[in-house]
């Protein structure tokens, strides 16, 4: 079992690295969308559509509704990562408990063990 821990810490780093990597991904597609979204706005504005208009018709444009979906699923992926990080810390909490009631360990002598690896 604690070989288990061991592969649930390394496989939580992993994740951890990947978060932040998706993180970035996710604030670059959402500076690239909102940065189109304006420029087109702009534009319509400048070409005399009127405002109320604008706001309906923009996200129909082909480029700002690529990059909206971009967006999206940059989300999407950071999102299943997070949750990815809650389940291998929820396994890692169980993987404890069950070494605790087989063993009699207690939890800060688990920890204190996880600390010297």
């Amino acid at each position: 079992m604690w070989n288990e821990i061991e592969e649930k810490n390394k496989a939580l780093d992993k994740a951890i690295k990947e978060l932040a990597k998706n993180g970035y991904d996710l604030a670059e597609k959402e500076k690239n969308y909102k940065i189109a979204l304006n420029k087109k706005a702009l534009s319509l504005r400048a070409d005399d559509m009127p405002v109320t208009l604008i706001n309906q018709v923009i996200y129909g444009y082909e480029e700002i509704a690529t990059l909206r979906l971009e967006r999206d699923l940059a989300q999407v992926k950071y999102n299943t990562n997070q949750e990815y990080i809650n389940t291998i810390k929820l396994q890692i909490r169980i993987l404890e408990s069950q070494i605790s009631r087989e063993y009699g360990v207690s939890k800060w002598q688990t920890k204190k063990y996880m600390k010297k690896q």
